[in-house]
């Protein structure tokens, strides 16, 4: 049997018998005229692996640096395990499947939030390939829950512990520690992001720090008031002129590494269980 619709393809099929066929013919062309037909064909052309390949290469890039990072490893994941399939072929059953495979890990369990993690990554690829190249009719992954996550960590600092951090911070020989705790406690920035400032981010007349790069691909707005603009204003007076950064390294080319200061001040306070992401 053979499809002719004018302004579209010639489809065609063979069957056994001659009802089987009517029937199959009257089904395309009601879909055809009705927009339904080419997106599910387009599902038996590509693979996931096709669908990964064109995600990485034409809409990763436009994202931040750490998210490029991050869905990159994700995804070549999934193309890894499936992505010879095609798309027609990538059932909310199988995806649920390697779901728990990707739980379970090699040896070491993963945890909810990770796995989580990748199935945003494929469901983004997966929501592009619906809306704008018209490879899906819709996501697969819609159908298939999400690894339950624990509730989010809280863990305050008491006054005693708030006072003797920054007491112990400012004592420190590493000479960007207490600003960046200060930072940190005032405005509720993370690390990176604090690490990341340049000057041409600090704005003394409006009393702004602008990050432009985010875990959230946004560009916001921190205010800097008291204490904490204090800190920045000192930092200005002594910049170092071979780099643009609050916090360089002795290079000047990228952050300092602050880490093992600021586990030499948890460990010299006593202070347990405390993160600096808390």
């Amino acid at each position: 049997v053979r499809v002719r619709l004018k302004g579209f393809p010639v489809e065609t099929a063979t069957f056994d018998r001659l009802t089987d066929a009517k029937r199959w013919a009257s089904k395309i062309e009601t879909d055809i005229r009705e927009g339904r037909h080419f997106k599910t064909t387009e599902a038996k052309r590509h693979t996931l692996a096709e669908l990964i390949d064109r995600f990485l290469r034409d809409t990763l890039p436009k994202k931040s640096e750490a998210m490029q990072r991050d869905q990159w490893r994700h995804l070549i994941w999934w193309k890894n395990q499936i992505g010879d399939r095609l798309l027609a072929d990538v059932t909310p059953s199988l995806l649920a499947e390697y779901r728990d495979r990707l739980s379970k890990g090699e040896g070491r369990p993963r945890s909810p939030a990770t796995v989580v993690r990748y199935m945003a990554a494929l469901s983004h690829a997966f929501t592009i390939a619906v809306k704008e190249w018209e490879w899906l009719d819709d996501s697969p992954l819609r159908k298939v829950s999400k690894p339950k996550e624990p509730r989010g960590r809280v863990r305050f600092l008491s006054d005693d512990e708030r006072e003797i951090l920054l007491a112990t911070c400012k004592k420190s020989q590493a000479t960007y520690l207490y600003p960046l705790v200060v930072l940190a406690l005032s405005t509720g920035a993370r690390r990176g992001e604090l690490l990341g400032l340049t000057w041409g981010d600090i704005d003394f007349k409006r009393k702004v720090a602008i990050l432009h790069q985010t875990k959230n691909d946004e560009r916001r707005a921190l205010p800097l008031t008291g204490h904490a603009l204090d800190c920045v204003e000192k930092l200005s007076e002594i910049r170092r002129i071979d780099t643009n950064l609050l916090f360089p390294d002795e290079t000047g080319k990228k952050p300092i590494e602050i880490r093992p200061a600021w586990e030499r001040v948890l460990k010299e306070t006593g202070i347990e269980d405390f993160k600096f992401h808390d």
